[in-house]
């Protein structure tokens, strides 16, 4: 079913769009319309991960709301955890516009915003001054034109996590130049080992993308459990174009939405085998709908996450998918999300 906005919202241009969403999440919060709505939960969908105890396993993935300005509008809406950011030590306005593109026909976004936000400090205001009736991460990341990227990292981390119940840190974004090369190597092992240092007592999340091959995953695997982190976060978007129908299908940025599902639930499945269930993991990609999220969470995910669907379904998508789920777990026979995560692992 098209929600009744969504005429009215297509017909501006998709960061407007975004923007004036994420505004009206806020004002709605503001005014306690209605803050009696929490995450949607029961005692199948509560689970623990990283110690943290989510009441469901249904999450907002950063980016949509990058600044934390509408965290209580989010967890009103039903979800069981929200990830603001990314946040960068120093503001930054991000790429030229426009710079994010409906492909309608295709049930996808291509954005390429490049860490526009107003900077760790003020997002991290915000953090404090939300109510939040679930759990909260920060997702950190390095300022473009930055000098030591992975020192942006450590301050990141360092600051969230006095404020976050845990800290994702972003090297996955394709619209950064460079980025990416921090998932790799020498670096990567750098990167984990002085943002551990950073994190204190809190989790420390890892966000990688979804355009790596096995042998890129192995490694990722064995650095993130030699450093002790406490989930990946498989993936991000892709720079990969499968099978799109829409004319801004070559706009250059990362992919997100319906074709990203396959990719993004190969690449989970992945790093479930890599790492033997060692280490929780958050599935991200292509997730519309209760279904969908089952799948994630068979295939390994304790948790999963969505945004792009959002875009296409509208704001009551988040509490359909928790209360879908709780379904399906029922009628499956699990007595909580944990008992089925990896129920169809290799």
């Amino acid at each position: 079913m098209i929600h009744p906005l969504r005429p009215m919202l297509f017909a501006l241009p998709p960061e407007r769009a975004h923007d004036l969403t994420v505004a009206s999440l806020a004002a709605w919060a503001k005014v306690g319309t209605p803050l009696g709505r929490r995450p949607v939960t029961s005692p199948r969908l509560g689970i623990r991960v990283a110690g943290l105890d989510f009441p469901n396993p249904v999450g907002v993935s950063a980016g949509l709301d990058k600044d934390g300005r509408a965290i209580d509008g989010l967890f009103a809406l039903g979800a069981g955890s929200v990830e603001i950011g990314t946040l960068t030590p120093l503001p930054q306005p991000g790429n030229p516009r426009p710079r994010m593109f409906r492909l309608v026909e295709d049930g996808a976004v291509v954005n390429r915003l490049g860490f526009n936000n107003r900077g760790l400090e003020a997002g991290l205001a915000r953090a404090r001054a939300a109510r939040r009736a679930g759990v909260l991460g920060i997702n950190v990341g390095a300022n473009k034109n930055s000098t030591d990227r992975i020192a942006d990292y450590a301050l990141g981390v360092a600051r969230a996590a006095a404020v976050a119940d845990y800290v994702t840190i972003n090297i996955s974004s394709p619209n950064t130049p460079g980025l990416r090369d921090l998932q790799h190597g020498a670096a990567l092992d750098e990167l984990l080992a002085v943002t551990r240092k950073a994190k204190g007592a809190t989790p420390l999340f890892l966000k990688v993308a979804p355009d790596l091959d096995y042998a890129n995953v192995e490694e990722i695997a064995a650095a993130a459990l030699k450093h002790g982190l406490d989930a990946l976060v498989v993936g991000n978007t892709t720079v990969t174009r499968p099978g799109l129908r829409s004319r801004c299908a070559a706009e250059a940025g990362g992919l997100s939405g319906r074709p990203l599902r396959d990719l993004a639930a190969q690449r989970l499945a992945d790093f479930r085998r890599a790492t033997g269930g060692a280490l929780p993991l958050v599935g991200v990609g292509g997730i519309g709908s209760g279904a969908d999220a089952y799948a994630r969470i068979r295939a390994g995910a304790s948790l999963v996450q969505l945004y792009t669907a959002l875009v296409f379904d509208g704001p009551g998508l988040l509490a359909r998918i928790a209360r879908d789920l709780d379904a399906l777990l029922a009628r499956d026979g699990f007595a909580s999300v944990a008992d089925a995560v990896g129920a169809d692992a290799a």
